[in-house]
């Protein structure tokens, strides 16, 4: 299918690793011209030449600010925002969790997401097809025990979005988030790791009680995730706005 996207300006955030590089890639395919912006030096150096690049960290502004400048000039302008950095945060009861640790993981999945909207907004009202995608989290409409601040912040990313919506709708701005239940990739199993050990069972004990709640067993693939994120920013999605799209095989809560 042809999503006639091609010579769309992308900004993806934590675009060199994981979700982010299949985003990337995604749009490259469609003929979008990317720039990209990631925490690893490496991973960046990685992507292809034609895609723009920053060592960016999204919880700091005076990063953010000179890595949208950067990315304005690389692209000519700038027609879809893709706020895709997010931490797993720490694993625990609250009373256990470093304040530190939940400030981090606020910035990361949350803030971090302000600080780029709030630049990116101008140039996007330049746009004829513009819109923003905000990486949230099934955590954020389930709650995740031993996940606090990952779920708060994954929740706040719904609230903004819904938000943006509003507030951006006249200008013609969509903006939606995306939800992604149990992810194939090595940040899923840590975090699975992570709350097996912190209850005493083993991984594939673990693993089998996340399925449990989950209609479709199946890992969702970042390319999944990609996809919708592409139908979104494509003239195909010019009336979807305002929504909080779980891709999950049907989770019904998170444990």
């Amino acid at each position: 299918m042809d999503l006639g996207i091609k010579g769309l300006r992308v900004l993806v955030t934590a675009g060199a690793n994981g979700i982010g590089r299949a985003i990337v890639d995604a749009f490259l395919e469609e003929g979008a011209r990317v720039f990209a912006c990631d925490v690893d030096a490496e991973a960046l150096r990685q992507l292809p030449d034609s895609v723009g690049c920053s060592r960016t960290d999204v919880g700091e502004r005076d990063q953010v600010a000179a890595m949208m400048e950067a990315a304005v000039v690389h692209l000519g302008g700038l027609d879809v925002l893709v706020n895709n950095a997010g931490i797993a945060g720490p694993t625990g009861r609250v009373e256990d969790i470093a304040p530190e640790d939940w400030d981090r993981c606020i910035t990361v999945c949350l803030t971090s997401q302000f600080n780029c909207a709030r630049l990116a907004v101008p140039h996007l009202r330049a746009s004829d097809n513009a819109s923003i995608v905000n990486l949230s989290s099934v955590a954020g409409k389930y709650g995740f025990a031993l996940r606090s601040p990952y779920a708060a912040a994954k929740l706040g990313v719904i609230g903004f979005t819904k938000s943006l919506a509003i507030e951006l709708g006249e200008a013609g701005i969509r903006v939606n988030a995306i939800l992604p239940g149990l992810v194939a990739g090595d940040r899923q199993r840590r975090v699975l790791e992570a709350k097996a050990q912190q209850q005493g069972t083993s991984y594939a004990e673990m693993e089998a009680r996340a399925f449990s709640f989950v209609s479709v067993k199946e890992y969702v693939t970042a390319q999944q995730l990609a996809d919708q994120i592409l139908l979104l920013a494509s003239s195909r999605g010019r009336t979807i706005s305002g929504q909080a799209i779980s891709i999950d095989g049907d989770t019904r809560m998170l444990s």
